[in-house]
């Protein structure tokens, strides 16, 4: 792990923040705050491009799992300008998580990120 964990954990923070972004406005000035202007976001269901595509990932994973949010699990391990971490999704009523992946993340020289790569190691049958 790098000697500087701070702007992983930073970065990732902002990260959450955005996912776990409630309504529109908040939703657009997190992803803004967390990507780089040509950010991307792949996983196996999704791989777009650019602050409204990442937008509209984020909002149809609320639609999918209203009273959810995402959490870290575990910590945020870096080198150069890639992070990798674990996360939940959790269900606010009860404390299930019924999803939970990995991401890995490259970070641009303003420790914006550059682009996610994400896996799902746990989804509902």
């Amino acid at each position: 792990m790098s000697a500087n964990t701070d702007r992983y954990e930073t970065a990732v923070a902002r990260y959450f923040e955005a996912w776990n972004a409630s309504g529109q406005d908040a939703l657009t000035k997190s992803v803004a705050a967390a990507w780089a202007t040509d950010g991307t976001y792949t996983d196996p269901l999704a791989d777009v491009r650019g602050h409204d595509r990442i937008a509209s990932v984020i909002a149809a994973a609320h639609e999918q799992f209203p009273g959810f949010s995402f959490r870290l699990l575990g910590s945020v391990d870096g080198h150069h300008d890639t992070a990798r971490f674990g996360w939940e999704l959790v269900d606010e009523s009860d404390g299930s998580a019924p999803v939970a992946g990995s991401d890995v993340i490259t970070l641009d020289g303003e420790d914006r990120i550059r682009s996610v790569y994400g896996f799902l190691d746990r989804v509902p049958g």
